[in-house]
């Protein structure tokens, strides 16, 4: 949403003049107390059109909410009745005032055993519905659900857990269309026949470590992992720390660690200055 007027509406002086979004939501529901959600809210614009994060601070603030002015109907109207709910995916790009008038809930992503589940009670059925397969021709083993969660799709959500559900729905309807012999059975040993190679690769436990490696754990929205801190000796390079990638503080300061480790062990510790 671009145009503050959406909110508003349009003054009854311009062709095709139409009410706000939100009044129009309120008489659809017929009542003055709806629960109105406003889904992806940091996805706002600006531009010479105006700026809606302007309007929503009047529409959301209980200060300024009793007397909400749409532009169309040209009367204060009373909004504290509603029931704002918003989402978005970061607060970053959401103005600071407008942040300031929300009570934020930070909702963490699904755990493997509610993905499985959520596959199980509804993906599962619903892909099978619009394949027209029935329950009976295709099942789907838990531990290869796990698998396609671990090697297959890294997100809070289960969008592209979907649809390996669905590649597998669509490619039994074709084995089951050239006669192949039913149920067809998901297991961890055929899963690279319906999904191809793995997409993604956990990082492992190393089973050797040598000097200069310090190891980390990493939380995302799409899960935690295991990260590896890594520093190599350069001996030509004298008081000088090559860190890539773009790392915080906490990291420097263990790519730190490691580097003292390094010059810690006894073979470094009679190294000349030049080193």
């Amino acid at each position: 949403m671009h145009d503050e007027a959406e909110l508003r509406g349009h003054r009854r002086t311009y062709i095709g003049a139409i009410p706000g979004r939100i009044m129009e939501s309120i008489r659809r529901a017929q009542v003055n107390n709806p629960l109105i959600m406003l889904d992806e809210i940091d996805k706002m614009g600006v531009d010479f059109r105006g700026d809606p994060a302007a309007a929503l601070m009047e529409v959301l603030d209980p200060a300024q909410n009793f007397a909400f002015h749409d532009n169309y109907l040209d009367v204060p109207f009373d909004l504290s009745h509603v029931f704002f709910i918003t989402t978005a995916n970061t607060t970053t790009n959401i103005p600071k005032p407008l942040l300031d008038r929300m009570e934020i809930l930070e909702l963490a992503g699904y755990t493997d055993y509610e993905k499985v589940e959520i596959a199980k009670q509804h993906l599962i059925p619903q892909e099978l519905e619009e394949t027209g397969i029935k329950s009976t021709q295709l099942q789907i083993q838990d531990n290869s659900l796990g698998q396609i969660i671990h090697e297959y799709t890294r997100e809070a959500g289960v969008r592209e857990f979907k649809r390996c559900i669905s590649q597998i729905a669509r490619k039994v309807a074709t084995k089951i269309i050239k006669g192949e012999a039913l149920p067809i059975t998901v297991t961890l040993e055929n899963l690279q026949s319906f999904l191809g190679h793995e997409k993604v690769f956990l990082e492992k436990v190393r089973e050797k470590w040598s000097a200069g490696i310090s190891t980390g754990m990493a939380w995302t929205e799409a899960g935690g992992d295991i990260i590896y801190i890594e520093s190599s000796f350069l001996p030509r390079r004298k008081n000088e720390i090559k860190i890539t990638g773009h790392v915080g503080d906490i990291m420097r300061e263990s790519v730190t660690c490691a580097l003292s480790y390094v010059w810690g062990q006894p073979r470094f510790k009679n190294c000349s200055s030049s080193c």
